[in-house]
């Protein structure tokens, strides 16, 4: 059996509203054992996961009653979760255009390219996006979701000799120490090892290569006071040195 167009319309619009009942079914759970909300939130990289966890304590403080629940399996295409209701709050760098989702800026940070002392880069002033097509590149995400890729690499054309994944920062050091390929990645992630000489980081293109970070949620509840709550204490929190970031002020959410 096929439904028809009025069917399917039908078919669509259930399961709007059974989804919707369940949230509220939910939320009048939440409420009879004292929890007033959930936030669900996200980074677009999994380094960045490790900023959360000197934050949470205190958002509690501020925000009681409201549970934070880290949603990891977001983190590759955290815009979409947002829109599609199942994730509240994400620090991310893509654009966000719909009209149904704020942003409020943060901060800037440096990409790098990070190499072994001895590898030919490590005395460069610069590499340039096509130099990269000879190496073994490490990266946390496919070309399809990589930042690298989707504004730089794949505009230009440029496809290093292999991409391998790795998702834990550690690994990729390693690897990288190991003289087994090169990786790109922000000055302050792997900024202790660059202080140590144990790698080296040098500028990508000729006038550098930078991320423009926000806080990006649904538009109908940019208001609410916890998320307020919660983008303040980020904007305050971010561990990164200020000398590798241009600061931006958290005022309000805008227009994404």
């Amino acid at each position: 059996m096929v439904p028809t167009a009025a069917g399917q319309r039908l078919l669509e619009s259930a399961s709007v509203v059974l989804d919707e009942l369940e949230r509220t079914e939910a939320a009048v759970r939440d409420i009879g054992h004292d929890r007033r909300g959930l936030l669900r939130v996200a980074t677009e990289c999994y380094t960045c996961y490790h900023w959360l966890p000197a934050l949470l304590p205190e958002f509690e403080r501020h925000a009681p009653g409201i549970e934070v629940r880290v949603e990891v399996d977001a983190t590759a295409r955290p815009l979409p979760r947002l829109l599609a209701g199942t994730l509240d709050l994400a620090l991310a760098t893509s654009p966000a255009r719909d009209r149904r989702l704020a942003a409020t800026p943060l901060f800037r940070d440096e990409l790098l390219v990070i190499v072994p002392r001895a590898h030919r880069f490590s005395t460069a002033k610069y590499v340039r996006a096509a130099e990269l097509a000879d190496e073994v590149l490490f990266t946390y995400s496919p070309p399809s979701e990589s930042y690298l890729f989707k504004t730089l690499l794949t505009p230009e054309h440029v496809l290093p000799r292999r991409v391998q994944q790795v998702q834990l920062t550690e690994a990729i050091v390693e690897l990288v120490r190991a003289n087994l390929g090169i990786t790109v990645l922000a000055r302050w992630a792997v900024a202790p090892y660059l202080r140590s000489g144990a790698l080296v980081g040098v500028t990508l293109t000729p006038r550098g290569f930078y991320r423009q970070w926000s806080v990006v949620v649904p538009r109908a509840i940019a208001g609410q006071p916890h998320v307020t709550e919660f983008v303040r204490l980020l904007a305050a929190r971010v561990p990164v040195p200020k000398a590798d970031v241009t600061p931006r002020p958290v005022l309000k959410a805008v227009r994404g």
